[in-house]
């Protein structure tokens, strides 16, 4: 292989590495606080859908909710802070859950840094 070729293909390997962590950055919510919804509207959402709320944190910039449904199983949703969309819903299944990783606030639940 060429000089030339090797740093080519350097570079391609350097720029796809970064590729994951640019799109776990998609993940984020960039609503400024002065926009944001009240802690009180995020749960009222969530009950309104028949969930118990078990907590609700902030990371990245977005509302993490922890609840349960009327048959117990656990529901995550990350919301966006200013409109309450749901950008995301999983439940006891999911990839964390799976790997060992529990309800801790530092390994929880959407943790970004896999």
């Amino acid at each position: 292989m060429t000089a030339s070729r090797f740093l080519s293909a350097l570079a391609a390997l350097a720029v796809l590495a970064q590729a994951p962590a640019a799109a776990a950055h998609d993940n984020d919510c960039t609503v400024p606080m002065a926009d944001w919804q009240p802690r009180e509207a995020v749960q009222a959402l969530v009950e309104k859908q028949g969930l118990t709320v078990r907590r609700i944190k902030i990371d990245d910039g977005c509302y993490e909710v922890d609840a349960l449904d009327t048959a117990g199983a656990r529901v995550r949703m990350r919301l966006d802070p200013g409109s309450l969309v749901i950008l995301r819903r999983g439940g006891d299944d999911d990839d964390h859950h799976r790997r060992g990783e529990g309800d801790d606030d530092e390994g929880g639940f959407f943790h970004h840094g896999d």
